[in-house]
């Protein structure tokens, strides 16, 4: 069993260059994810201010 998973991280002698890659990938989707929340976040704080001074 433990053969096969260290087959399966070897990647075939190219884990050198897959594992840095997922790395990297993992990374840019997590600074999307963080970047869109503050958006998203900084957008309600805005619509909020902005609304209020208005009673519905």
């Amino acid at each position: 069993m433990s053969e096969a998973i260290a087959r399966f991280l070897a990647m075939g002698g190219y884990a050198a260059y897959v594992w840095p890659a997922y790395g990297l990938t993992l990374c840019v989707l997590g600074g999307l994810l963080w970047w869109s929340l503050a958006s998203y976040r900084r957008s309600r704080r805005t619509l909020e201010r902005l609304q209020g001074g208005r009673e519905p």
